[in-house]
């Protein structure tokens, strides 16, 4: 009876354990975001910004491509001019090396968009305005 015990808590352990593995391995991905095949890509290292667009995106709030690619445009003009005159130093600390003539593909412009929205929100700054 002992043995059978012990030998369903090592299993249980290795179970565990086993989970554990997959867990850590999705959470690395977490900073890398897929994209389409347009070959470029964006890298979204704030944690939190997953779990808050995936609960306030749905595709019946999905707009044109044409619509992101100019509030993009807006965005990433105020996110660099905050940049460069250093103001909102501890919130922005990155360059968004942006070209409005490419065409990035939906899913990135879909991408950055949201996340100008989620800074937006949770920091109180004015980037799509």
């Amino acid at each position: 009876m002992k043995k059978s015990v012990f030998l369903f808590l090592l299993a249980l352990a290795g179970w565990a354990c086993s989970q554990q593995k997959e867990i850590t391995g999705r959470q690395q991905e977490s900073g890398k975001v897929a994209i389409d095949s347009s070959g470029y890509d964006i890298t979204i290292t704030d944690p939190d910004f997953e779990r808050w667009y995936s609960m306030r995106f749905s595709p019946s709030l999905d707009r044109s491509n044409d619509y992101y690619r100019a509030l993009n445009n807006i965005g990433v003009n105020n996110w660099n001019d905050y940049f460069m005159r250093g103001r909102y130093n501890r919130i922005i600390g990155s360059y968004i090396n942006w070209n409005p003539a490419i065409d990035y593909g939906i899913e990135i412009n879909r991408k950055l968009f949201w996340y100008f929205k989620y800074y937006e929100e949770t920091f109180r700054l004015r980037l799509l305005r």
